[in-house]
C-alpha cells in the first residue's frame, strides 16, 4: 500500500496537468494507447506464409545462427541444440514450442503507470528516434555530432507529445559525454524529463545493470516488484546475416533474467545483408530473431518477447540503405502475417533515408508509418525525427512526423466508421434537401468541433492568405514549435527522495569508473 501511495503521487493528475502546460503551446490529442482498428494487409495467402515459415526453419536447422556468446551457446546445447563452435542449429520441434510459450500480448509499467503499456494485440504505439550520432535543425543548418543539450531537447519532445508512447535509446548520441558515463548521464535526463516507459542498450553487463537500477529506483519498485512485470526494455539487433553478437546476448539474457520486455530486431538489408528478394530476406529476419527468442524462453519460460523487422532494401547504385519504399512496405505486411502466424507482437519503425525534413523525408516516412498500420504492428520504432538512414535525428522532422502520427491515430478512431442513426444524418439531409447547405443544420452545430481532424502543423489557408502572413514553410513553422515546446517545458513530478537517490547512484557509478571502453 506504501508503494500504492508513492505510485500515485508521482503518477496521478501529472499526465492532466500536462495537458494543460501544452495547450500553450499546441492543442494536441490526449494521451491514448491507440487501436488498430482495421483488418491487416495481408499479402501472403497460406502457403506463402508457409512457405517463408519453413524456410526459416531450415535455416536454423541446416544453416544455423552464429551465438558468439558462450554462456548463451551452453544453454542452447543443453537444451538439446546442435552446437559447433559458434554455430548453434535447432530443430522446428524446439523452436516452436519455445515460440509458444512466449506471451502474445503483455505490459509495460514505467515510473508513472498512467503510462503503463499494453504490447500486442491491436494496439499500435509510436516511440522517438533513437540513436543517430547526428543532429540537424535549422538554426544549424547543418548537421553535428550529438551533445547532451541536443539530447535532452529531443526528450523533451519526447515528453510533451502525446503520440509519443515510448522513449526508445539515446535519441541523438551525445557524444560530448564520454561513454563510460554516457549511460547514466541520459538515463538519468531521461528518467526525470520523461515518465514514459525507458530502454536499456545491450551494450555490456554494466550499462545494462546500471540501467536496470536506476528504472527501478525510479519507478520506486524493490527488487522483488521490479520482476514482478516489464517495466523497462531492451531491443537487440542480430548482426545480419545469420549471428548474435556478444553485448546483445548478454544484455538479452540479463533482461530475461528479470522478466524484462525483449524485442530482437533483425537489420536485413536485402541485396547486402540478407537476399535480394523480399521472401528470402524475410524468411533470413525470422530466423535470425526466432533463434533469440528461443534463448530467452529458455530462460524465462513466457519471458515478454517481440520480433522486430527492419528489412529494407539497398540502392544497388550506391549501396546505401533505402527506407519507406515498396519493398520495405511488403516486406514489413509480410512480417507481420508472420508475427500473427507465430503468436507474437511486432516492431517496425518510422525510417527514411532523407537527409533534411524535406518532401522525401515526409512520404518515405509515411510510407513506413501506413506500413506499420498495414501490417498489424504493435511497436513503431523512430515514429518522429528519423533522417539519413538513422544517422541524424532532427527536432524539426520530430514535429512534423507527430502530426502525421496523430493523423494516424484521428483516422483510427471509431467515430469515423460510426453507422448509428444519428451518424447517418437522415434527418440533416432532409431539412437540407437539394438547395441548402449544412453549416447552419443543429446536426452541424452539435458536431462542429469534434467532426474533423484540426492539425496543429498544417496551414490549411489558400495561397494569398499565406504568403501574406509570411509564406512560412512547414519545416521552418516545426522549427518555431519545436523551440516554444523546448522553451516552455516542464518535467514531470518526480518524489525529491526518488531524484536525490537517482543523483546519488549515477554519483557512485561514476565514482567507480561506470562502463569499462577501449580509451
Amino acid at each position: 500500500m506504501a508503494e500504492a501511495s508513492r505510485r500515485k503521487r508521482r503518477g496521478g493528475g501529472h499526465a492532466a496537468r500536462a495537458e494543460r502546460r501544452g495547450l500553450s503551446v499546441i492543442e494536441q490529442m490526449p494521451w491514448r494507447l491507440p487501436v488498430n482498428v482495421d483488418r491487416p494487409v495481408e499479402p501472403l495467402d497460406e502457403e506463402g506464409v508457409q512457405a517463408i515459415h519453413l524456410t526459416a526453419m531450415r535455416i536454423l536447422e541446416e544453416i544455423g545462427i552464429e551465438f558468439l556468446n558462450a554462456e548463451a551457446r551452453g544453454i542452447l546445447a543443453e537444451a538439446g541444440c546442435i552446437v559447433e563452435g559458434e554455430n548453434v542449429r535447432m530443430g522446428r520441434e524446439l523452436v516452436m514450442e519455445m515460440v509458444a510459450s512466449a506471451p502474445s500480448q503483455w505490459t509495460l509499467t514505467p515510473r508513472n503507470p498512467d503510462r503503463r503499456l499494453v504490447i500486442g494485440g491491436r494496439h499500435i504505439l509510436f516511440g522517438n528516434v533513437s540513436s543517430p550520432p547526428n543532429y540537424w535543425d535549422m538554426s544549424l543548418g547543418r548537421k553535428l555530432p550529438g551533445t547532451r543539450e541536443m539530447c535532452r531537447d529531443l526528450l523533451k519532445l519526447s515528453q510533451y507529445f502525446n503520440c509519443i508512447h515510448f522513449v526508445g535509446g539515446y535519441p541523438v548520441e551525445p557524444v560530448d559525454i564520454h561513454p563510460r558515463e554516457r549511460h547514466l548521464d541520459v538515463l538519468f535526463d531521461k528518467l526525470t524529463l520523461t515518465d514514459k516507459v525507458a530502454h536499456a542498450y545491450s551494450l555490456g553487463p554494466e550499462r545494462v545493470e546500471d540501467v536496470m537500477e536506476m528504472v527501478r529506483i525510479a519507478g520506486g519498485h524493490s527488487a522483488v516488484a521490479f520482476e514482478a512485470d516489464p517495466k523497462m526494455y531492451t531491443n537487440i539487433n542480430s548482426t545480419s546475416p545469420l549471428k548474435h553478437d556478444w553485448p546483445m546476448l548478454d544484455g538479452w539474457m540479463r533482461l530475461a533474467r528479470r522478466n524484462q520486455g525483449l524485442i530482437v530486431s533483425p537489420f536485413t538489408l536485402a541485396g547486402a545483408m540478407a537476399p535480394v528478394t523480399m521472401a528470402g530476406a524475410v524468411a533470413q529476419s525470422l530466423a535470425e530473431a526466432l533463434s533469440a527468442v528461443v534463448l530467452a524462453q529458455l530462460i524465462r519460460p513466457g519471458a515478454c518477447c517481440a520480433i522486430g523487422t527492419f528489412t529494407s532494401n539497398v540502392d544497388m547504385k550506391s549501396g546505401a540503405p533505402a527506407f519507406g519504399t515498396p519493398e520495405y512496405m511488403r516486406a514489413t505486411q509480410m512480417t507481420g502475417q508472420l508475427a500473427r502466424f507465430y503468436g507474437l507482437p511486432l516492431r517496425s519503425s518510422g525510417v527514411c533515408a532523407a537527409n533534411v525534413p524535406d518532401g522525401q523525408a515526409i512520404w518515405e516516412t509515411s510510407n513506413s508509418l501506413w506500413a506499420a498500420v498495414q501490417s498489424g504492428t504493435n511497436m513503431v520504432y523512430h515514429a518522429a525525427g528519423w533522417l539519413e538512414g538513422g544517422l541524424i535525428a532532427s527536432p524539426e522532422k520530430f514535429v512534423m512526423d507527430c502530426e502525421i502520427l496523430q493523423q494516424i491515430q484521428r483516422y483510427m478512431e471509431p467515430a469515423l466508421t460510426d453507422v448509428s442513426e444519428a451518424a447517418l444524418a437522415f434527418d440533416a439531409v432532409r431539412e437540407v434537401g437539394a438547395h441548402g447547405h449544412f453549416f447552419g443544420t443543429q446536426h452541424t452545430q452539435e458536431r462542429y468541433t469534434t467532426a474533423f481532424y484540426q492539425p496543429f502543423l498544417s496551414d490549411w489557408r489558400n495561397y494569398e492568405a499565406w504568403a501574406a502572413a509570411g509564406g512560412v514553410w512547414t519545416a521552418e513553422r516545426a522549427h518555431g514549435l519545436y523551440r516554444r515546446i523546448v522553451d516552455s517545458f516542464e518535467p514531470p513530478a518526480m518524489d525529491p527522495a526518488i531524484r536525490e537517490e537517482l543523483e546519488a547512484f549515477v554519483a557512485l557509478r561514476k565514482a567507480e569508473g561506470g562502463a569499462p571502453t577501449d580509451f
